[in-house]
């Protein structure tokens, strides 16, 4: 037995070179690579971010935590424990809620989630049925079939299953993926309660913007590599690049070649579209720029660099060295 090792002080989720490799029929080829080396630490406690394009390799990623998906090399170690030497305490440590809704259409909530603490082990007097379908809001329907549930009851449902065994860290892939706008904020609410609680989130999405809502941290996966890693901040400053769209008073057909290092596109008679790098010029020296050209200024808006650049930027980049 191996549970004398302290978890607490350990990284929640810990990936040394982490690769994977599928091999052509004749075992002698690789056929692709899915994942490439990877290298990741996520804390205990944190919502931990995972983006990447179709094909990045986040599947992949997943499902080797999972146990589902044997790694071709490297370390992985979950909640301190590893998974080839302490596979027992590995799995325990982690819930898995996959993008599929895998559910019985004719098991209750309430028995879904008894057959499936069953599996992990889970004693009778220890399982904790009500109060997982009290925190997910599934009480009023906890004896009703499943096939007669919403699709934002399924997907409650599987965050419940994969609570069955407390586990200290829970992994949802693409949770919100295909579901409306007020099912995803609640849905949002709820990770972000979780992890109130103690529990460690690691999130794949498509959706930027439930990144930057919920997440700590962020991690770019693209073409099986860990291209970036880092707080939502520090990503944003990696694109050091500002939009000003300005409004002038008076109608203009063309602009003065004093203002060319502005790039400036011309959106419509009386407004431009002005793009710089905050490090290079001040917004009151553009301003003074302009103003200089006896262009009179009535209203302006600066549009910051959002996630969603960051993450074209970067992994647009890395396709073209990978090529």
């Amino acid at each position: 037995m191996h549970n004398n090792i302290d978890s607490k002080n350990k990284p929640a989720i810990e990936v040394k070179n982490l690769r994977k490799v599928y091999l052509a029929r004749d075992k002698k080829k690789i056929q692709k690579t899915a994942l490439e080396g990877i290298n990741l630490k996520i804390n205990q406690g944190e919502i931990f971010g995972l983006l990447g394009p179709n094909g990045a390799g986040k599947s992949t990623f997943i499902n080797i935590l999972a146990g589902l998906v044997i790694k071709s090399n490297g370390e992985v170690n979950i909640n301190g424990f590893n998974i080839d030497s302490n596979v027992r305490e590995a799995r325990q440590s982690i819930g898995v809620v996959p993008q599929e809704l895998t559910l019985d259409p004719f098991f209750s909530p309430k028995d879904s989630l008894e057959l499936q603490a069953g599996m992990y082990g889970v004693r009778k007097k220890n399982r904790k049925t009500k109060e997982i379908l009290s925190a997910l809001k599934l009480t009023d329907v906890a004896n009703g079939y499943a096939r007669r549930m919403s699709g934002g009851m399924k997907r409650r449902l599987m965050v419940g299953k994969a609570m069955v065994h407390s586990p200290p860290i829970l992994v949802l892939d693409e949770p919100t993926a295909g579901v409306d706008v007020e099912l995803r904020r609640h849905l949002w609410s709820m990770v972000e309660d979780l992890n109130k609680k103690g529990t460690t989130i690691l999130l794949t999405t498509h959706y930027i913007e439930e990144a930057e809502k919920l997440c700590n941290r962020i991690g770019i996966l693209n073409h099986g590599n860990l291209v970036a890693c880092d707080t939502k901040d520090k990503l944003l400053s990696l694109i050091d690049k500002k939009e000003l769209i300005v409004k002038f008073k008076n109608k203009f057909s063309s602009l003065p070649a004093l203002l060319d290092d502005l790039n400036p596109i011309i959106l419509s008679d009386m407004k431009v579209k002005f793009t710089y790098q905050a490090k290079n010029l001040e917004f009151q020296k553009i301003l003074n720029k302009i103003n200089n050209c006896n262009l009179e200024v009535i209203d302006f808006e600066i549009k910051e660099t959002d996630l969603e650049e960051v993450f074209l930027s970067i992994t647009k980049k890395n396709s073209s060295i990978s090529k």
